[in-house]
């Protein structure tokens, strides 16, 4: 499709309100890219996705895909023997649960036959891994934390540090308390510096507490030293911490090495969520505007409905109803100004496109659409000051093109065919053109 006819039917503008509905951002970006299919079948498919899709909204009454992130990335680096970190390995845990959970909702084990085969079998193919995912959520808590019973080492490590922190604490708190220490202290608090415990000191007492000076204040007059007495506990603490480190690492790469074999199902499973997610928005899109599956041919033949431009505000818009194709396939739109003809144009040319590309329309059930090839329109003022040319000459070269490129399985919209000039010329010319079309067998809207 060309796509200017993309930008003056303004089917951008519907495809921007379509991104917002997926639930991952993979299914946005497919959404966003989104563009009509001129193959008769695959039209048919993209519609009978939407029309399940919604049918499942409308009897549920739920959105069934959750958010999920896009694990590429992750699988990429498991696949090379990488240790993957806590995030990667949530995410994968999350599209694993997305996968279950979608899978459980839309695919009914005791039905023979499912009244939505398309959405079903898509379904029926997401692989659920409930142990490895039970496994991940298990041990891993959260971005930045690993639960305690991820494994027996870790938990047994763990212990040891509360117990090295507390006799710490306690040591320090028998500095704070004492009234020897007390006035060598700027604040009765225990804090930290690089990783090890520290009491602030007066820059003036350095001398009457032996110990380690770590850092000082910006002004100077506190020094943060790490007490003689405490060291030897202090080191203890870190080396637990560097066990406790190591055995997170070898917990994350056990986790990774058990994901490998699952890469395949897992990438699967991504493909089929962000399709399905992809065909949800578009019902959800549906749902809104209060949408109808058009019937298709490839006969040429437009029967719209009370049909609803959807940019219009909903409590201001006239329905309309416009058919053509099998007694005549040319339809001359005329009135006064502001009377609804270019909204009639752009209403034809805009549900032929959203249709084309599996969106359902704004319009009564059993509205009908062709499939066309290509669809050509010039609406608008199209001059051009760049090029020095007036409105009448920018709409006779669009013509020329169009008219040249036009031929049977084609749609042309025509706004204010002949307009701009002498009223006789144009009328003359607009005729012509209009005669040319319609020899070329093709479908044409003109105003």
């Amino acid at each position: 499709m060309q796509e200017k006819s993309l930008r003056v039917l303004e089917f951008y503008k519907i495809r921007e309100m379509l991104v917002e509905k997926p639930a991952s951002q993979m299914g946005k970006e497919r959404c966003a890219s989104l563009v009509p299919e001129s193959d008769f079948a695959a039209v048919q498919s993209l519609q009978a996705e939407t029309e399940e899709a919604s049918a499942i909204v409308a009897r549920t009454g739920i959105q069934p895909i959750s958010p999920f992130d896009d694990i590429s990335a992750p699988v990429g680096r498991a696949r090379v023997g990488s240790i993957l970190s806590p995030k990667e390995l949530l995410q994968c845990a999350r599209l694993m649960q997305a996968a279950r959970s979608v899978r459980r909702m839309l695919v009914n084990e005791k039905e023979e036959e499912s009244e939505t085969p398309h959405i079903t079998n898509l379904a029926r193919a997401l692989l659920p891994m409930r142990d490895l995912e039970d496994e991940i959520f298990g041990a891993i808590l959260s971005e930045d934390e690993i639960a305690d019973s991820a494994s027996p080492a870790l938990a047994s490590v763990r212990r040891k540090i509360r117990s090295a922190n507390e006799r710490i604490r306690d040591r320090l708190n028998g500095y704070l308390h004492s009234e020897t220490m007390a006035k060598y202290l700027q604040d009765t608090l225990i804090t930290m510096r690089q990783g090890r415990y520290v009491l602030p000191v007066r820059a003036e007492y350095r001398s009457q507490v032996p110990g380690i000076v770590h850092d000082q204040s910006s002004s100077g007059a506190t020094l943060f030293i790490e007490p003689m007495a405490i060291i030897k506990l202090n080191n203890e603490l870190r080396e637990l911490e560097l066990k406790e480190q190591k055995e997170i690492e070898m917990i994350l790469a056990a986790l990774s090495t058990e994901l490998v074999p699952y890469i395949e199902p897992i990438t699967t499973d991504f493909e089929i969520l962000t399709k399905l997610d992809f065909i949800f928005a578009k019902a959800a899109l549906s749902r809104i505007y209060n949408c109808s599956m058009p019937k298709f041919n490839r006969k040429g033949y437009i029967h719209i409905k009370d049909g609803r431009h959807p940019l219009l505000d909903p409590k201001k818009v006239v329905p309309i109803n416009i058919w053509m194709g099998r007694d005549f396939d040319l339809l001359i739109v005329t009135g006064p100004n502001t009377g609804g003809k270019t909204v009639s144009l752009k209403t034809v040319g805009l549900f032929t496109l959203m249709g084309q590309s599996g969106l359902q329309i704004p319009a009564f059930d059993g509205s009908e659409l062709s499939v066309f090839d290509e669809v050509f329109a010039d609406i608008g003022d199209e001059q051009s000051i760049e090029q020095s040319l007036s409105t009448f000459s920018s709409h006779m070269r669009n013509t020329v093109e169009l008219v040249e490129k036009a031929r049977r399985d084609t749609l042309v919209l025509l706004d204010e065919l002949g307009a701009g000039t002498d009223p006789t010329e144009g009328a003359a010319l607009a005729i012509a053109i209009l005669e040319r079309l319609s020899s070329q067998g093709a479908m044409t809207v003109a105003t």
